[in-house]
């Protein structure tokens, strides 16, 4: 069953928006990087070719939580609507009603990222999850 099937099965309104991918890619690294020089962004390879926005809590530039303190956080964490979207991919999704949304419901994804449509936090499941994240984070 792909993630799609599965959210609606959960009754969460799911909403493609194609093409939105490179737009919440860059909204999120604006509103969660913006402490960051362009030089440092480089020099962690966030959102460039070979690299990720991931690299931000990889490379310890931003407080979050990792691993089950990550999953507990996002598991608890109020969600009313969601964006959902990948690094590699201009796949996008808003999840509305998604209260029932949990970390279980990723864990056949890879470099995927959730956010609250105001991006005021984050969590994000890797390709490297057991070596690096998931990870959880709140903007300020």
């Amino acid at each position: 069953m792909d993630l799609v099937d599965l959210l609606r099965m959960k009754k969460v309104r799911v909403t493609d928006i194609p093409k939105w991918g490179t737009y919440l890619r860059n909204q999120w690294e604006h509103h969660f990087a913006n402490h960051l020089s362009d030089d440092e962004k480089r020099s962690i390879y966030l959102n460039v070719a070979h690299g990720y926005l991931w690299h931000l809590f990889s490379y310890g530039k931003k407080a979050c939580l990792e691993g089950d303190s990550a999953e507990k956080a996002f598991n608890e964490e109020p969600k009313k609507a969601c964006f959902l979207f990948y690094q590699n991919s201009d796949d996008a999704f808003i999840l509305e009603n998604s209260s029932m949304l949990t970390a279980d419901d990723l864990l056949n994804e890879m470099d995927v990222y959730v956010v609250d449509k105001e991006f005021t936090w984050t969590y994000v499941r890797t390709h490297e999850t057991g070596w690096c994240g998931p990870y959880f984070s709140r903007k300020s």
